[in-house]
């Protein structure tokens, strides 16, 4: 199968944009933007479950905050710091990054989404003993700015709501340093132990 692309759809005229040619021809994409690199390490994640066995939830976070327990890989991709830790809450600090955004200019949902998802489990795993398994089973969200590189450092905060046996229920909510809200949300955890 070969693909014709009609000319007369690309033709919309050019923009400028924060310095760089917009158009819709598809010619002209690699001219848009300059390539960026970004290297990271992560430690094994198997492992680093071998290391949290057999000890209580909030002690294997606050071993995290102080670094004797490596982040988890999801944490150094997107670049977001375990920085606090106490019965039935979490607190993460994320800087919104370039890597962070999506085609719209902004930064993706996902990041703020993975940010409250991160420490709404997390609060959650403060209260329950060694060797309680868990799942997020559900989680709503709402945005009410956008992040972009220019908001600074942000802070998540997850707390419980509701610590049953069965399922538990919190909240989170992420703001910048001037405490404007950009999102918040909540989450069901279903206790699988």
């Amino acid at each position: 199968m070969q693909l014709r692309v009609n000319p007369t759809v690309f033709s919309e005229p050019e923009r400028t944009r924060a310095g760089c040619r917009v158009t819709r021809s598809v010619a002209s994409v690699s001219s848009v933007s300059t390539e960026r690199t970004r290297t990271y390490t992560w430690e094994d994640p198997l492992a680093l479950h071998g290391k949290m066995a057999g000890r209580p939830g909030l002690e294997v976070m606050q071993m995290m905050v102080s670094g004797e327990l490596p982040p988890p890989p999801i944490a150094e991709t997107l670049g977001f710091h375990l920085v606090e830790v106490a019965p039935g809450r979490a607190v993460f600090d994320c800087e919104p990054a370039e890597f962070h955004y999506n085609p719209i200019g902004i930064v993706h949902a996902g990041l703020a989404m993975t940010l409250m998802d991160s420490a709404m489990g997390l609060a959650f795993v403060t209260t329950i003993e060694a060797g309680v398994g868990w799942t997020t089973l559900e989680l709503k969200a709402n945005f009410t700015r956008a992040l972009t590189v220019d908001t600074g450092v942000v802070r998540c905060v997850g707390t419980v709501v509701h610590p049953g046996r069965k399922a538990a229920t919190t909240e989170a909510r992420i703001e910048d340093a001037e405490g404007r809200l950009y999102a918040h949300g909540t989450s069901t955890i279903l206790v699988l132990s």
